[in-house]
């Protein structure tokens, strides 16, 4: 009889498969409250080593399955948000998506499991999923990267040296790391104890000496929230109104200025879809940006929708200068798919799926910018980022290495207004603050206005639903931290890594498959000749000392 857990005949008990899944699944909920609205974040390690006991000793197709179910329980709470937000079919499929994601690294994990150091393998792996599944496909989703839950924790520091990506791998690492701990037999115990340890001491580290970048001077920004009319969760209902309220806004922190309660900015903020129409063409929405600049004397880095031609829009930060008008822009880089635009729009518009819902609001499709220079205000260098933008690898890392001072958002959320999305992105941006060594500010039109830190600190911010305004004098820092970059280098080795391998993994299992011997017919024993144990991917009862 096979031990339990594992294979008769090629197929897991059914009974103890299903304890794995429903364990699988209750973890992958633990891992969704590491992140707001609870913000546990010390379950990450302890789920992913529940993870990996789950798996260990399957198939990839049994693997599968169980991640899955990891994954779902993990991200359809993770981003509940949207359900509520934008609706039930855009939860299900985003949250479809990415729980695939999860799923595949199960099965991968199966055969990483066979490895003799499998515990980096899978971190490795883990990692590697991450980085795919935050850019693919539509530009994938970012959300729910272990890295974004250490913010507030001891390992936050760790950001500045390794990254987004480096600090998902090393906390994935000690996670299993831990499982190794827990299979380990009693020789192997003081190696396990110690490589967790070791793990451990590299992501406390940094919080004794945080790196710092090179000051560079100071900076005084006013972030204006403006707050949306009505109930405040529709950003078009009254867009001319939205911007009436951001100028109505700015003109009373210039009235406070003068009366020398608030320090003058040396540029003002507003947030992503300040304005919904294009304030160049549009002669009212141009009056009310030229009052705010001319009232607060300093530019204005505006959030605004512009036209691309007939069939396209831009979502841009545009300098709106005293006297001059508008001067650099930075485009958005990460449209959102049936959000902002509609892919493969004419098959969807030939069975009639784009005349209803979200989508018919849908009229012109966005397009992506690709800025890599800083823009320009009042003679301070800045890398701008627009909503989702700042939780992509791939946006103000290149403006930051091209010199960028501070880092903005600027960001809308109104739709989100009533859910969680806005204390989540609110973390993602402060993680990115520690990331990049610069201090940060946000802008929203009624969501979380703030400003950040280089440390990840937050310096002052506002409630969600009013009208207010952030001013705070920010350090500006010149130079590019390890963790920029390393984080870049993650980015394209863990998915190489990941995939190299699994195929040494299914190489090794078959080379050593190939070379057990058959039994004759008529022995008694089974014809192919494998141990339940051994089929199962886990090492046989005379090597199990020397594993790993």
């Amino acid at each position: 009889m096979p031990p339990p857990g594992q294979y008769r005949g090629g197929v897991p008990r059914p009974l103890t498969f299903a304890i794995r899944t429903v364990a699988a699944g209750l973890f992958g909920f633990g891992l969704s409250c590491a992140f707001d609205p609870v913000g546990m974040p010390y379950l990450v390690p302890l789920c992913l080593a529940a993870l990996a006991l789950c798996l260990r000793g399957l198939r990839a197709r049994a693997g599968f399955v169980v991640a899955l179910v990891f994954g779902g329980c993990f991200y359809f709470t993770h981003i509940w948000w949207m359900k509520e937000s934008i609706g039930a079919a855009a939860w299900l499929g985003l949250a479809g998506v990415e729980t695939l994601f999860i799923g595949l690294f199960g099965a991968v994990a199966a055969v990483l499991l066979r490895l003799r150091l499998w515990p980096a393998w899978l971190a490795i792996a883990w990692t590697g999923v991450e980085v795919v599944r935050s850019e693919w496909p539509f530009s994938g989703m970012p959300w729910g990267r272990l890295g974004f839950a250490a913010v507030d924790t001891p390992v936050a520091p760790a950001l500045a040296y390794v990254g987004i990506n480096g600090v998902t791998l090393l906390v994935a690492l000690l996670g299993f790391l831990l499982a190794r701990l827990v299979l380990s037999t009693r020789g192997e115990r003081l190696p396990a104890v110690a490589a967790v340890v070791l793990v451990a001491a590299a992501m406390l580290t940094p919080a004794v000496h945080p790196f710092e970048l090179k000051d560079d001077g100071e900076v005084t920004v006013a972030a204006v929230q403006g707050s949306v009319p009505g109930r405040g969760n529709d950003i078009l209902a009254d867009y001319r109104g939205v911007t009436e309220n951001h100028t109505e806004a700015t003109v009373a922190l210039a009235q406070r200025v003068r009366l020398g309660e608030v320090s003058a900015p040396d540029f003002v903020l507003w947030p992503e879809n300040a304005t919904a129409v294009d304030p160049v063409l549009d002669t009212r929405t141009r009056e009310l940006i030229d009052t705010a600049v001319q009232a607060i004397g300093v530019p204005i880095l505006v959030g605004a929708i512009v036209d691309d031609g007939p069939d396209h829009v831009l979502n841009q930060g545009i300098v709106w200068n005293p006297g001059t008008g508008p001067a650099e822009r930075y485009t958005k880089w990460h449209p959102v798919p049936y959000g902002e635009y509609i892919p493969f729009r004419a098959q969807m518009e030939r069975f009639g799926l784009t005349e209803r819902g979200q989508l018919a609001r849908i009229g012109r499709d966005m397009r992506s910018g690709r800025n890599t220079e800083p823009i320009s205000i009042a003679g301070i260098e800045v890398a701008d980022s627009i909503c989702f933008d700042i939780a992509y690898d791939d946006v103000f890392a290149t403006q930051i290495e091209h010199g960028a001072q501070l880092v903005v958002v600027q960001t809308s959320n109104a739709s989100f207004v009533f859910t969680d999305q806005l204390e989540q992105q609110f973390a993602i941006t402060r993680a990115r603050a520690i990331e990049s060594g610069k201090a940060t500010v946000v802008a929203s039109t009624n969501g979380i206005t703030g400003a950040i830190g280089p440390d990840g600190e937050v310096a002052d911010r506002t409630q969600r639903l009013v009208q207010d305004v952030v001013v705070e004098t920010l350090p500006l820092r010149s130079g590019v931290t390890p963790g920029t970059r390393i984080g870049r280098v993650l980015r394209l080795l863990t998915p190489a890594g990941t995939l190299l391998a699994l195929l040494f993994g299914v190489v090794t299992y078959r080379l050593r498959h190939d070379r057990r011997p058959r039994s004759r017919p008529g022995t008694g024993a089974r014809d192919h000749g494998d141990s339940d144990l051994q089929r199962a991917g886990e090492p046989s009862v005379g090597d199990r000392t020397a594993a790993p």
